[in-house]
């Protein structure tokens, strides 16, 4: 059976679940953990792929995400054994504007606030992690209250 290629689908379970043509490119995970760059520039065209980007790195790493390795399961990413262990194992903050279409900018501020206020909810849980310093809780709770 022939696979469908989805045009305006940007989140990578659902390409990988509804067996969508998928163009492998999780050799970049590899390239992008073992550079260890501080940060990271995606530059390419309109779309061409940013977003699908993200959300594959964000399937990948995001304890959110955690046993969901069968969606790596038949790609390049999942022949290295090492990256494996790495599935599922960090806590990642995701932060795209590509639905952020406003023709004024209080809206769009309003708009990044709001994500930026759901973001701080999702997180929660680190605040009692202990893996926050005390100048980062401190911050963590007044933007917290700034945004939520």
């Amino acid at each position: 059976m022939a696979r469908i290629t989805a045009i305006e689908l940007q989140d990578f379970e659902k390409i990988i679940s509804r067996n969508c043509f998928y163009e492998d490119k999780t050799r970049f995970i590899k390239e992008w953990w073992e550079n260890g760059d501080d940060i990271t520039l995606l530059t390419r065209p309109r779309r061409s792929g940013k977003t699908l980007m993200l959300s594959v790195l964000e399937y990948f790493f995001s304890i959110k995400y955690t046993g969901k390795a069968g969606l790596f399961a038949h790609l390049a990413i999942w022949e290295e054994e090492e990256y494996r262990k790495l599935q599922g194992t960090y806590p990642v903050i995701s932060l795209s504007f590509a639905n952020i279409k406003e023709h004024y900018f209080e809206n769009a501020k309003a708009k990044i606030g709001l994500m930026i206020a759901n973001l701080y909810a999702e997180h929660y849980f680190l605040l009692d992690s202990g893996k926050l310093t005390e100048p980062d809780r401190i911050f963590f709770s007044k933007s917290i209250r700034r945004y939520g």
